[in-house]
């Protein structure tokens, strides 16, 4: 369960990608740096996030992780040694190309993997085939941030909740071709009844909360 307690982390699948053409990592530049596919697979990464995040966090409770003040990320950005980051750049070991690679940290155990995976690499793959380049690294801790400093970078944030991951990913034709049209269908009305289902619930929360007030 992506947030089985609230005032926990939830259960994160922080999902370490690499790409090798024959025995050569295609992610590997000078020294630690990522190569210019590496930069570019980064790229589709952050330009297809919202698209994707339907797929990689795909239940009403996933979204319950993706809050701020625990270590999961909500803004797009990307940094080295940032556990705000959506994609964090880990310093390689030295001397291993090999292990060069990027950790894209949005995705929770309770997605279904085939799905995640095929969204996540044609995303990526979309970002080198047009030679996307990522926005600057964001250094500092994005939960920090006020909303002003982030949209005065340029930083946008993941949806906030499964009806929002769902337009986001109906309106993508990368998502759709990615997943075929049956499946990329099959998900959205499953997802919408999901939803539904979710509206209609009144939660504890709202009980305690209002009832005695109201």
């Amino acid at each position: 369960m992506p947030k089985p307690l609230q005032d926990h982390d939830g259960s994160g699948l922080h999902l370490h990608l690499s790409l090798f053409r024959g025995d050569d990592n295609a992610f590997a530049g000078e020294g630690s740096e990522l190569s210019a596919d590496g930069r570019a697979f980064m790229a589709g990464l952050l330009a297809h996030a919202g698209d994707i995040t339907a797929i990689t966090n795909q239940w009403v409770n996933s979204y319950k992780r993706l809050v701020s003040g625990f270590e999961a990320p909500i803004n797009v950005t990307w940094g080295r040694n940032n556990q705000s980051a959506l994609v964090r750049v880990p310093t390689p070991k030295q001397g291993k190309m090999s292990s060069v690679r990027l950790e894209y940290r949005s995705p929770d155990p309770a997605c279904n993997p085939y799905l995640a995976l095929a969204a996540i690499l044609a995303a990526g793959l979309d970002g080198i085939e047009r030679g996307l380049e990522p926005p600057l690294e964001t250094p500092a801790n994005a939960h920090n941030l006020t909303r002003a400093e982030l949209q005065a970078a340029g930083i946008t944030r993941l949806p906030a909740n499964l009806d929002q991951a769902i337009d986001r990913m109906e309106g993508s034709k990368l998502v759709s071709t990615a997943l075929g049209e049956h499946v990329f269908e099959w998900f959205l009305r499953n997802k919408r009844a999901e939803w539904d289902r979710y509206q209609h619930h009144v939660s504890r929360f709202e009980l305690e909360q209002y009832l005695p007030v109201l």
